[in-house]
């Protein structure tokens, strides 16, 4: 090439590097996840669409789910701290986390990462990240795009973005039609902030040192909650679920009821997680805690009060459900009782 001459590369976009990431990848796709029954010569990473053969699945009546997600600012404090192998967890569990709100088995997931400047061992590692969710989940990573974007973001920025494909009989869809009055609220606990509320996390960490004890916390993977909710849905345990996710509690919940009844929760029956309490002192009211944190509640089901004991003994002792509240039928849509205990 002459000294002069203009190429793709020099405008800061590296083919040759990007080809090196897609043969990694599909060597660890390949150990990582199971097998579909599709030829193996065509279920390869790398290829211009991803093949999927549900034809094995034996589902009656069968319904495709389909989800996309990002992990949003929790990927600044990933650049901050130089740590990358975890990130691609919380982008499959928001995904998957969704998913399964309506019943569905996750079956595979894609990904969409784009940088300022493809570096293969930062890329790397968010996607052993991502191959490590999809393992916890019970899906297969089959395709994506890794997209070198000079001008669009700067040279160590990058965001990443995920797609997943789950499957649900007709008859075993989670619906909140199928929400009674009287039925119970239950809360599974979090294992830390997850993914969403990290804008004010951030602003917070510019002004705060966070104590050492803690530091581990805000990076904490998303906990993936695949595996026992199918439990649940496949022994019709429960009517209805929820991710709690950005907006909180609440207004995740209302998403899983029906229009004509109310919700009752008992604030102070939520178990609170310790780098919650940090946050709260950062002169945080309780009503911006609830509507931007899961504080320690990642996940909700509504059951028939006869299943809670059932549904208790799916779960292991650390993410045992506990009972936040009930449902109802008041003229006020939601009736908060008592106060959150710090």
């Amino acid at each position: 090439m002459k000294k002069n001459e203009n190429s793709y590369k020099k405008s800061g976009v590296n083919i040759s590097l990007a080809n090196k990431l897609v043969k990694h990848i599909t060597k660890l796709a390949k150990k990582g996840v199971k097998k579909t029954k599709v030829d193996n010569k065509k279920d390869e990473i790398g290829g211009f669409g991803a093949l999927f053969d549900i034809s094995n699945l034996k589902i009656k009546d069968p319904v495709i789910v389909s989800c996309t997600d990002g992990v949003g600012t929790k990927i600044e404090l990933a650049n901050k701290f130089k740590k990358f192998d975890t990130i691609g967890i919380d982008l499959v569990a928001m995904c998957i986390n969704d998913l399964i709100v309506q019943g569905a088995r996750p079956l595979f997931f894609l990904d969409y990462i784009a940088i300022g400047k493809l570096e293969l061992k930062k890329t790397k590692q968010i996607l052993s990240g991502i191959l490590k969710g999809c393992k916890l989940s019970d899906c297969k990573l089959i395709g994506g795009e890794t997209a070198e974007m000079p001008g669009v973001y700067s040279k160590d920025k990058f965001d990443i973005a995920g797609f997943s494909v789950g499957i649900v009989s007709k008859k075993k869809i989670l619906d909140k039609k199928n929400v009674k009055k009287n039925d119970i609220v239950l809360a599974i606990p979090s294992n830390g902030i997850h993914s969403n509320g990290y804008s004010l996390v951030r602003s917070i960490l510019k002004k705060n040192k966070l104590p050492y004890q803690l530091r581990k916390e805000i990076l904490k993977p998303t906990k993936i909650y695949s595996k026992e909710i199918l439990k649940l849905t496949s022994r019709n345990l429960i009517n209805s679920a929820a991710h709690i996710t950005g907006g909180g509690l609440i207004e995740n919940l209302l998403r899983s009821i029906p229009q004509n009844l109310s919700l009752d929760i008992n604030l102070s029956k939520i178990k609170i997680l310790k780098i919650f309490k940090w946050l709260k002192k950062k002169n945080i009211s309780d009503k911006e805690m609830i509507n931007t944190f899961n504080c320690g509640a990642g996940f909700c089901v509504i059951a028939p009060k006869k299943n809670v004991i059932k549904i208790k003994k799916i779960f292991p002792r650390n993410f045992k459900p506990y009972e936040i509240g009930f449902i109802s039928k008041s003229k006020r849509k939601v009736n908060l009782h008592e106060s959150l205990k710090w």
